[in-house]
């Protein structure tokens, strides 16, 4: 016996007053496994002891007793029997069918794949076992090579029903997904929802990974495998093993559909199908459907195999006499079968000593000897340290920068969950040091595309950006600032920063210049402003210089900074010279009185007056005055307009 065996106290332990604990022989994450004697109808049994510390927790609880009462209600040859369940103080615990044997994990860690005739074999078994289930209404959850057993004498059983509920009760806890992740139904994933369909889907990928030696999704975290079994389609075996028959393909391809309708109803409908595919490849499975073998220690079952293969050389009976034999013909008889049981008590020693022998090299320094890695993702590393702890191995904390995960908890293990190892083994413990940092170079004047490429490089969120109008050339970065995933004011990084993965980004891009629309007319410089997004206002104004309808200038942005779209320029339009009267009191004026009022009024004189020509010459401008203006005196006209003057003679 090891020394962990000698230091679990329920070792020899009598449980309830009938069940005598001889040995551990496997431990979970909820229960631990042992090999006891029923003393009461004198059988060896399997006893299953909740953990101590999940005593206390009522839905631990409710599940363990819910895998007694669900096995409990099925016979079938392929279903681990449940015989009790009871408590003994404050230890909960389930007494099953004690079969030594493998899991089908094992049988596949040994040998990767299997054969077209093994994983007939094998899955005819668990769809016959699972078929008893689903037909009393029972949906198992958690189908997956650890919960298939292969006895020694060749019986194959499904077990571990903690899982199970009745079909109708088919909700799963919103915060919590049932089942192993690498054999999860997409429906559980996306709903939380299963019923007898969820176990088909799950016996599909079980079903590819007996035929290829590989699991079909693979992924750094559950959650991306989970997200693969609600996306993707299961590829076909063959395209791993072209061995595989397309009659396989097809089956494991109608199990895994991602739509629960698509698929077999239960596991019967399965079992139809995979029995045609039987006959159709001219194959039979090789299950031992009925056997009755009392096993009274580990190694019987093999030794009940190597005495079946002699028995039937030694069963034939003598000839009976058809005379009453005499004193001496007794004696000789009688010599005789004593000889031959000697001789079959020295057979039978000679077994249970090679057995006895094989069992302690087996659960001494054998694959018995090693123990199974738990899942220990989703913790912190103390509590991981004390779970692997209970194993009898050693954690080693190796951190890692993840983006999701917080820093401080578990991402995982190296080597994975249910890797069997040694004990006293190093576990490399995966924990989150949360996300990683990245050093931002400067960003100013870099286009908006090679900006977002440095963010997305260092997994920093890249929106859409905001838009301004400068002289700068149009997708110029001007600004940029990080918004930190952990919260936080925003801080500047256009010159350059530190950050987080995670963390988010805003920028500040140029529109290139505004368009200048100063001199083009208004409807022109309305639509050259609308095509780049931007509205206008007009104000109206006198203008000598610009003709009227056109733009005079164009405002400032209020506010000041830069324009973006949506902004609101103010423009100035001509409406022309202002107009200005003509004085009623120029006529009687002297032309040159007249002529320097007119000209201060903004007018031109006609040019006979400006080069003198006009009658009498230049000379006689004070003698003469004005008879006449055309325009008259008293009306208006345009600022820069020529007025007329008619002097007298």
């Amino acid at each position: 016996m090891s020394t962990s065996q000698q230091a679990d106290p329920l070792i020899g332990r009598l449980v309830d007053g009938r069940y005598r604990v001889r040995a551990r022989i496997a431990r979970g994450g909820m229960a631990t496994v042992y090999v006891a004697t029923d003393l009461r109808l004198e059988r060896r049994v399997a006893l299953k002891v909740m953990h101590g510390h999940l005593s206390d927790d009522t839905v631990f609880q409710s599940r363990f007793i819910q895998e007694a009462r669900s096995a409990a209600r099925l016979s079938d040859p392929h279903v681990v029997n449940v015989f009790d369940q009871g408590q003994d103080g404050e230890m909960a615990y389930l007494v099953m069918e004690y079969l030594p044997g493998i899991t089908l994990r094992e049988l596949l860690r040994e040998h990767r794949r299997l054969t077209v005739d093994q994983t007939l074999t094998i899955m005819d078994a668990i769809l016959s076992g699972l078929a008893a289930a689903h037909r009393a209404g029972i949906v198992h959850r958690d189908v997956k090579p650890e919960n298939v057993l292969l006895a020694e004498d060749g019986r194959i059983k499904i077990g571990d029903f903690g899982l199970a509920r009745a079909t109708t009760a088919n909700t799963a806890s919103g915060a919590q997904l049932m089942g192993t992740i690498a054999y999860l139904a997409p429906e559980l994933v996306t709903r939380g929802t299963a019923d007898a369909r969820s176990d088909i889907y799950s016996l599909g990928i079980m079903l590819y990974e007996m035929l290829t030696g590989e699991q079909p999704y693979k992924g750094e975290q559950p959650m991306q495998i989970a997200y693969q079994h609600a996306t993707d389609s299961v590829p076909r075996p063959s395209a791993k093993n072209p061995s595989v028959p397309e009659q396989l393909d097809e089956l494991v391809l109608w199990s895994t559909e991602r739509e629960p309708d698509d698929r077999p109803l239960d596991a019967a409908a399965m079992l139809e199908r995979l029995r045609a595919v039987e006959k159709e490849l001219g194959l039979a499975p090789q299950v031992a459907r009925a056997v009755s073998v009392g096993i009274t220690s580990p190694a019987s079952a093999a030794e009940s195999r190597e005495l079946t293969k002699v028995l039937p050389q030694t069963a034939a009976l003598p000839p009976v006499p058809t005379e009453e034999p005499d004193n001496a013909a007794r004696l000789r008889a009688r010599t005789r079968r004593r000889t031959a049981r000697g001789a079959w008590i020295l057979v039978i020693v000679l077994l249970l000593a090679g057995g006895a022998g094989f069992t302690g090299w087996y659960f001494g320094s054998g694959p018995g000897s090693m123990v199974s890695v738990p899942d220990v993702s989703g913790r912190s590393f103390a509590d991981a340290e004390a779970l692997l702890a209970q194993q009898q191995l050693i954690a080693q904390q190796q951190d890692v920068n993840d983006r999701e995960i917080p820093a401080g908890t578990t991402l995982g293990s190296d080597p994975d969950p249910g890797s069997r190892l040694d004990k006293d083994t190093v576990v490399t413990v995966l924990v989150s040091a949360g996300p990683a940092t990245h050093q931002i170079p400067s960003l100013a004047g870099l286009s908006f595309d090679e900006a977002r490429s440095v963010m997305e490089q260092a997994f920093v969120g890249v929106g859409d950006p905001e838009r301004q109008f400068t002289d700068a050339a149009d997708g110029t970065v001007l600004s940029a600032s990080i918004i930190p995933r952990s919260g936080g004011d925003a801080f500047d990084c256009t010159g350059g920063c530190t950050v987080y993965e995670g963390d988010a980004s805003a920028f500040v891009t140029s529109l290139g210049p505004i368009p200048d629309v100063t001199g083009d007319s208004q409807s022109r410089a309305q639509n050259a402003l609308e095509e780049v997004g931007l509205d206008s206002s007009v104000t109206e104004e006198y203008s000598n210089s610009v003709a009227s309808g056109n733009v005079i200038r164009m405002g400032d942005r209020d506010g000041g900074g830069n324009w973006r779209p949506g902004d609101t320029v103010p423009l100035t339009v001509s409406i022309g010279p202002k107009p200005v009267e003509i004085p009623g009191n120029i006529v009687g004026m002297s032309i040159r009185e007249a002529v320097t009022t007119l000209q201060g009024l903004g007018f031109e004189v006609n040019a006979g007056i400006d080069d003198g020509t006009l009658p009498l010459g230049f000379k006689y401008w004070d003698i003469y005055k004005v008879r006449s203006t055309n325009p008259k005196a008293g009306t208006t006209a345009p600022q820069g307009s020529t007025i007329t003057i008619t002097p007298t003679l």
